[in-house]
């Protein structure tokens, strides 16, 4: 459990010792494909590390839409924003596909954040990353048409994986879900990335063939 923990952002920077106690505390829980994880407004109570699968954080509509906040495989983390406010949870989040998840009760971390700094100032910095990556899904939004958050969406994803492949398996429905446009329209766009060949697909894999066209694209504003 030490060596899964050190490959985890917020623990990565912990010592050997640390890691250990931290590995007594988790407990490993299975999911389904499709099954939630959480509901928005749960108590918050526990923080989640994906150790197999993929999750993603949603937002659900009264009229049934789905927004995607985020996709998160393995070594991520969600739940850490209750673990400080002990406010309810802020989104769903929902199994993708089989996953194993490692839990943490929130006693059990406040101990070792107060017995350890170490401990605090890696939440802190885990913290700051998220919030830049707000400010820039944000932004994006805001600022790119359809095409150009996908462009940018998809640039995220190679670079968080560090291959031109991306891994994580990303369907049309699922890209609209995060960038907020339609299912419709996202398959155009990306019909216009191979034709231009800028990326291509593999095995429902996609690879990034052209970043500096891509990257050109996401910069495009309205």
């Amino acid at each position: 459990m030490p060596d899964f923990l050190s490959t985890v952002p917020l623990f990565k920077s912990l010592d050997a010792a640390e890691l250990v106690k931290f590995g007594e505390m988790v407990r490993e829980k299975a999911y389904p494909k499709g099954s939630v994880i959480l509901f928005e407004d749960d108590p918050g109570d526990s923080l989640f590390v994906v150790r197999s699968g993929r999750v993603k954080v949603v937002l659900v509509a009264e009229d049934g839409r789905e927004v995607i906040l985020g996709i998160l495989g393995v070594g991520e983390h969600f739940g850490e924003l209750s673990l400080i406010d002990d406010q309810p949870r802020s989104a769903h989040v929902i199994a993708m596909e089989e996953s194993t998840l490692l839990v943490l009760r929130r006693d059990d971390f406040r101990r070792r954040v107060e017995a350890s700094p170490a401990v605090a100032w890696s939440l802190l910095i885990e913290l700051s990353r998220r919030l830049r990556r707000a400010d820039e899904k944000i932004g994006s939004l805001v600022l790119l048409d359809v095409p150009g958050r996908i462009a940018r969406m998809l640039l995220d994803a190679a670079n968080e994986g560090g291959s031109p492949l991306i891994e994580k398996p990303l369907t049309h429905q699922t890209i609209a879900h995060v960038i907020g446009a339609s299912r419709e329209t996202v398959s155009r766009a990306m019909r216009e990335f191979q034709d231009q060949g800028w990326i291509t697909t593999e095995h429902r894999r996609i690879r990034i063939a052209n970043r500096a066209a891509l990257e050109q694209r996401s910069q495009q504003r309205l």
